[in-house]
């Protein structure tokens, strides 16, 4: 079996981290295959429109999967565990995780404009742009700082630190 890695991104809303998810999976698909997936903690995400077949059996409730010549997509009603969303989406070399902060993964915490150090106790690596003024803050020694628009330099922390799942 190939190896599987992941790396986890969290931030405030508005940091940048879905930019930064997608330029990555962008670069990383090139070569490898990538999946992603994102945590809707406020849970205002929509992904149908009503009066359509698949809008009308998700309202249901039921686990909904709609086929297509070009994509499979399964709404689930139900809250998955990472292994569980892992095992429906076993074919992959990368995963990126989008939030879930309490995930047992590396953490890249992004930030533009201010830190919150709230972030620190969960994250390994920073990445920043040139709006952070770094000498307002105490970085603990355990985190990377990285830039923000640095997508080479940002993939190079991933492969040395994604965790094996």
């Amino acid at each position: 079996m190939k190896k599987r890695v992941a790396v986890a991104f969290t931030g405030p809303s508005n940091s940048g981290k879905t930019t930064l998810v997608e330029k990555i999976a962008q670069t990383l698909i090139i070569k490898n295959k990538i999946a992603i997936i994102k945590n809707d903690p406020k849970d205002k995400a929509q992904f149908d429109v009503a009066g359509k077949d698949s809008h009308k059996f998700t309202q249901t409730g039921a686990e909904v999967v709609i086929t297509s010549p070009t994509r499979t997509t399964y709404f689930s009603q139900r809250e998955k565990s990472l292994d569980e969303i892992v095992s429906m989406v076993s074919d992959f070399d990368i995963l990126l995780v989008e939030g879930l902060k309490t995930l047992p993964l590396p953490r890249i915490a992004v930030f533009r404009n201010r830190i919150d150090e709230s972030y620190f106790d969960c994250s390994e690596a920073m990445a920043i742009d040139d709006t952070i003024n770094l000498s307002e803050y105490a970085i603990p020694s355990h985190i990377t700082l990285l830039d923000l628009n640095n997508i080479p330099q940002i993939i190079e922390w991933i492969h040395t630190h994604a965790k094996d799942i």
